[in-house]
């Protein structure tokens, strides 16, 4: 079996791939796979043509972001250790991949690992996608080191250490290939958004830890696949997101945590209408009703500890909206 591949998902990704593959194949040790979500631009010719040595799977449809990986990693079953998961749209430093592997390497307790992300336009700044090392807040609600909800910080080298997280960013992120297998990957129901988190959970409830290493830095363009301010985001997120709580809380946390969540996420969807943001106000009332539709066919997640204790969620954050949107507090250390 061999340590490692380094898995790029692929949709219609032409563009991305010309800028952001050069530094991938420079600063790489292990194998290169390009998961193909059924592209119908010039991507796999571009590929053919120009990186022969990355190794292809080529998907029948697109199946987003959680089914592209959860179908394609399956491929690979029983090859690597772990797996890499890189966003088309990530620019990677020299010797990233060896030092987050031999990082895992050493810890057997750890499932998944990412690394710090800061904007590669803006490569000083933090990225909004897992940032510093990812958190929950108690109503499911995630947040970053260097991002709280919108407010992004500088890298003034604070967050350069090794902490335990929540969640490893799925912009890149290593997880251990067995865990990723036992688990069922990611959730494809979720097509794209939150599965992560909602893998990572799962990792904790499991009895494993998630960690993220700010030695490495990579650098992500973000909103390459679906602007970040977008409708359908917006709907992805608070639909998955509900998802995701309903399957890894009990029945009688769910039901306080929703009652916030609805009464906050109606209030946003009012405000959006007197806004005159409209399609944001249905993404909203779409999300709750095709919610409540599929809710009683998610199944509950039940682990297999194994002998493991489950590991707690590390955030310490009641309401994270509440301390950006009415304390004010717009950066981690403030919190």
């Amino acid at each position: 079996m061999k340590s490692c591949a380094i898995v790029i998902l692929n949709y219609n990704g032409e563009e991305m791939l010309k800028t952001f593959l050069p530094s991938v194949c420079m600063h790489s040790q292990f194998d290169l796979w390009v998961v193909d979500n059924a592209s119908t631009d010039a991507s796999i010719d571009f590929l053919d043509t120009n990186y022969p040595q990355i190794q292809q799977i080529k998907l029948t449809e697109n199946f987003g972001y959680a089914g592209g990986y959860t179908e394609g990693l399956a491929q690979i079953q029983g090859q690597y250790d772990y797996y890499i998961l890189l966003n088309s749209d990530v620019e990677v430093s020299a010797g990233w991949d060896s030092v987050l592997i031999d990082w895992m390497e050493a810890q057997p307790d750890y499932a998944a690992l990412q690394p710090k992300i800061l904007s590669w336009k803006s490569k000083d700044t933090f990225d909004y996608a897992g940032a510093g090392g990812g958190f929950l807040d108690a109503y499911g609600y995630p947040y970053c080191r260097g991002r709280i909800w919108d407010s992004i910080e500088k890298d003034q080298g604070s967050y350069n250490d090794t902490i335990d997280v929540d969640w490893a960013s799925g912009a890149c992120m290593v997880v251990r290939a067995t865990v990723f297998h036992e688990l069922s990957g990611f959730d494809s129901d979720f097509f794209a958004h939150m599965e992560e988190i909602d893998l990572c959970w799962r990792m904790r409830k499991s009895g494993w830890k998630i960690a993220y290493n700010g030695s490495v830095e990579v650098y992500h363009l973000g909103g390459a696949t679906l602007d970040r301010a977008s409708p359908k985001k917006m709907y992805l997120n608070i639909r998955n997101s509900l998802s995701m709580i309903y399957k890894n809380e009990t029945s009688s946390r769910f039901f306080r945590i929703f009652l916030v969540k609805s009464l906050l996420e109606h209030l946003a969807a009012m405000s959006f209408v007197s806004q005159g943001k409209k399609e944001f106000s249905k993404a909203v009332l779409d999300a709750y009703r095709d919610f409540r539709l599929k809710k009683n066919s998610i199944e509950k997640f039940q682990p297999n500890l194994d002998g493991r204790i489950e590991v707690k969620r590390q955030g310490k954050v009641k309401l994270v909206f509440w301390n950006w949107k009415v304390l004010g507090k717009k950066s981690y250390d403030q919190l």
